[in-house]
């Protein structure tokens, strides 16, 4: 009797590796749901993600094509120069049914047709038919003939913003089509120290997408694929990317370009004001501004187009066309980077009060006369 009694005790607790694992069995398959619910909301957000980055896999396909390896062998009087450039980037565009590369100044200034080589995306080699360039703002055009050439879809830069995500194409350190990404962090930096021979008038955006030694005249693009920048200076202390980088907008590359193109030079942009070297901070407060910003007039020329939008001596120009102006210098730029006949709208702050005048851009070589003359007279 006793043992039956014993039996049934043991039948009824269950071994203690039976009890063991019956406690455990709950939590294990729960741990093992939680599990698969985690991976699965993992695998929806990567397809997600996937979907995004994309967006940037098709631009890579259809910017890539069009993206060209420079290499510019500099002729024997440039080849100890420490400042040569042997290396670069450049991007194919296409101008009134023509085709050309798009690229620094500093990357082929020290050599000609002769010396310069193109590397296709395709490991062709050919060379340029001719040469322009741009000293003032490092521009250069490379005609190009030959089949099967991709050209570019180039952009509007006055539309971009900063924090638009771009990318950035070229050849780094000689490294073959080469890709990054990042976003525009600024716009209208100018007064930017480049060297030897840099660049006159600037009106650069930066970004952050990695830019390196051999990114020079490469394409800054946008995520519709449309070239808005070309890319030329990076601010380092390593002699690398330490995430700012400039690209000349491509507005004004292009009209650089069209203009050499058919003109064979650059006509640059004239308002028509001699501006205030000392125009200081006291000025600007003395002025009733809070703060030292603009430029102020010094001088207007007889029947320039700032003559003639009324613009009168001692008027502080705080934006140009919707961009801040930082300093006598930054106005120049904005002025000479123009295309002429551009109508432009001036912020003008004077008597206490701010002020908006319309005019239009007129061509330098109209008014070299009235400003020698000017220039003689104040002497």
């Amino acid at each position: 009797m006793r043992a039956l009694v014993l039996c049934l005790i043991i039948l009824a607790s269950g071994a203690p590796g039976e009890r063991n694992a019956a406690a455990q069995s709950a939590p294990v398959a729960g741990a093992a749901s939680e599990r698969d619910r985690l991976y699965d909301e993992l695998q929806r957000d990567v397809a997600a993600m996937e979907r995004e980055l994309g967006i940037y896999k098709r631009v890579v396909q259809l910017v890539a094509p069009s993206v060209v390896h420079v290499q510019a062998k500099p002729l024997a009087e440039f080849r100890f120069r420490r400042e040569v450039e042997e290396a670069g980037s450049g991007v194919i565009v296409q101008s009134r049914g023509r085709l050309f590369v798009l690229t620094n100044r500093h990357v082929v200034k020290h050599s000609d047709v002769e010396n310069i080589r193109l590397e296709l995306y395709d490991g062709r080699q050919i060379a340029p038919k001719q040469i322009l360039m741009d000293k003032e703002t490092d521009v250069a055009v490379l005609a190009v003939d030959a089949p099967g050439l991709i050209p570019a879809r180039i952009g509007n830069s006055d539309l971009c913003e900063i924090g638009d995500n771009v990318m950035a194409f070229g050849n780094p350190f000689n490294l073959r089509q080469s890709v990054t990404r990042g976003i525009i962090s600024g716009k209208g930096r100018s007064n930017l120290d480049l060297g030897d021979g840099g660049v006159d008038y600037q009106d650069f955006m930066q970004t952050d997408a990695a830019i390196n030694p051999g990114n020079s005249g490469g394409p800054l693009v946008n995520l519709r694929a449309e070239v808005i920048g070309l890319n030329t200076a990076i601010a380092s202390n390593s002699g690398g990317n330490d995430g700012i980088g400039f690209t000349i907008p491509i507005n004004i590359a292009v009209g650089i370009m069209e203009q050499l193109v058919e003109k064979g030079r650059v006509e640059r942009g004239f308002l028509g004001v001699t501006l205030d070297g000392y125009y200081d901070a006291r000025a600007a407060q003395l002025a009733g501004l809070p703060r030292l910003t603009g430029a102020r007039v010094k001088n207007v020329t007889e029947r320039s187009p700032a003559a003639q939008a009324g613009v009168r001596t001692d008027d502080i120009i705080l934006r140009f066309n919707g961009t801040s102006i930082e300093n006598d210098q930054h106005l120049i730029s904005l002025v000479k980077l123009s295309s002429i006949g551009r109508p432009v709208d001036l912020e003008i702050f004077r008597d206490g009060q701010t002020v908006t005048i319309h005019t239009l851009i007129g061509r330098l070589e109209d008014f070299v006369s009235v400003v020698e003359q000017a220039a003689a007279g104040e002497r």
